[in-house]
């Protein structure tokens, strides 16, 4: 059989990649080897020359350098969690880590970690203390609830109080009601986990108050009414309120629990949001706990807030599952923080997400044309196009965020590829077979490093 040219310097290149021992003694690579663990060192190398093996199996042309060593070192150095500017239009972002923190809880969060701190002392006192004190009164101003308790997510705020206030017993909630949360888990098994027997009421689309009075039996320990924060049912639809709902269960002596999920402490009003009920509103119309996330609307670390009645939240507190489900000193630190900025009426610019989520499309466009001008003068090919983002993180699912992104040229996918994977990394979202990147979550402060990286992946793809 013959071989080409290019299939001849190919195998020389093969046969000519250098061994690992080879690599070990080189005299270049000693000082950047040497600043390394061997294993690690053993493993970039091995790493760099098998990226050169397959890229000239695949038909590229290829020689190994010392530069493929670095490059391998860099990646195996790199955290793994790190930085990434998102372009997606979805404020908050699951998979890119919800609520971007306020300035000020981040220098909380440095200030609080970097040394001891009294997060079980009472330092009036000099005796231990509770770690929920920083935020307990903060919460209380702020949502009009007698207590407050904190654990580490919502849906271990849903286990906690249907483990102290439902277990053995039976727990009313409408069907419309049954959601499905992240990743697969659904709060139906979430209730189970915690021993209590579910009872399920009305129809998917009509659950009236009637229908929770007459399964209101002996055994009934807990009304419940789930937020449909990720969901919308439309049409010919009713539900019973918190109001009616507080009147049946203080009625018949069963506490109601509203599990609020997403948790808005103050009125959200932009074009393109939709209502959703304050924390405070909840509280005033008599429930008796209430459950929401600290990383959604409220725009603060992950955390799971329980507020309401006095006596009520005394049982979650002292119930064995709140010592496995409390919240570390950083959470504390950065919830504080951001609590304070709702405390002084500063929320809607100091909390990002809330900024984010109220910034104009003027502001978006002014940003997304600052960007274009940069990368015509980098020789990018692309459009300005209207786009329209997304709440995200399981919250107002209805609404559409008039928004505006650059629309860039080439292969989706691959263009896609490489800004994930370079440095900072860049997240957009493909629309037909377009890659988008939507300006509207990028920071001022990061529009000059997206300008690189896309001129970086651009010019990567043409070569």
């Amino acid at each position: 059989m013959s071989i080409t040219v290019d299939e001849h310097i190919r195998r020389e290149h093969l046969r000519a990649l250098p061994s690992i021992d080879e690599l070990l003694t080189r005299p270049s690579l000693a000082p950047i080897l040497s600043a390394h663990p061997r294993a690690l060192a053993v493993r970039a190398l091995r790493d760099a020359v098998a990226s050169v093996r397959e890229r000239l199996l695949d038909g590229q042309s290829a020689a190994f350098d010392d530069a493929e060593v670095i490059a391998a070192l860099g990646r195996l150095t790199a955290p793994n969690l790190r930085p990434v500017i998102n372009a997606t239009g979805v404020v908050l972002h699951t998979n890119l880590g919800r609520a971007p923190l306020a300035r000020r809880a981040l220098e909380r969060l440095a200030q609080v970690g970097q040394g001891a701190c009294n997060l079980e002392l009472d330092l009036d006192e000099g005796e231990r203390g509770s770690r929920y004190a920083p935020v307990v009164e903060l919460l209380c101003e702020l949502t009009g609830a007698e207590d407050a308790l904190v654990v580490n997510n919502c849906a271990a705020a849903v286990l906690l109080t249907f483990g102290a206030l439902g277990q053995g017993r039976e727990a009313i909630v409408s069907r419309g009601e049954l959601v499905e949360i992240g990743g697969g888990f659904r709060i139906p098994d979430v209730m189970r986990q915690s021993g209590a027997r579910l009872v399920e009421v009305g129809t998917t689309n009509r659950t009236r108050i009637a229908d929770y009075e007459q399964a209101l039996g002996p055994d009934a320990g807990l009304l419940v009414k789930v937020h449909q924060s990720n969901f919308a049912v439309v049409g010919f639809t009713e539900a019973a309120s918190v109001s009616e709902l507080s009147v049946l269960g203080r009625a018949r002596g069963v506490p109601l629990f509203v599990d609020l999920g997403s948790g808005a402490l103050r009125e959200l009003l932009a074009d393109g949001l939709t209502h959703e009920p304050t924390v405070a509103s909840v509280i005033a119309a008599g429930a008796d706990v209430v459950a929401f996330s600290g990383d959604k609307l409220l725009g603060g670390p992950q955390a799971g807030l329980l507020v309401g009645r006095r006596a009520v939240l005394a049982k979650l507190a002292a119930h064995p599952l709140n010592r496995a489900l409390r919240i570390d000193k950083l959470t504390v630190a950065a919830l504080e923080a951001t609590l304070e900025l709702y405390r002084e009426g500063v929320e809607d610019t100091q909390v990002p997400t809330r900024a984010l989520l109220l910034a104009p499309v003027a502001t978006v466009r002014t940003r997304a044309e600052r960007v274009s001008r940069a990368l015509q003068a980098q020789g990018v090919p692309h459009r300005v196009v209207d786009a329209i983002g997304r709440v995200g993180g399981g919250t107002m699912p209805q609404a559409q965020l008039p928004s505006v992104a650059l629309a860039l040229a080439g292969r989706a996918e691959p263009l896609h590829e490489r800004l994930r994977q370079g440095t900072p990394s860049v997240v957009g979202r493909v629309v037909d077979d377009e890659l988008w990147l939507d300006l509207r979550c990028v920071a001022d402060d990061d529009v000059d490093r997206l300008v690189l990286a896309v001129a970086g992946a651009t010019k990567e793809g043409s070569r």
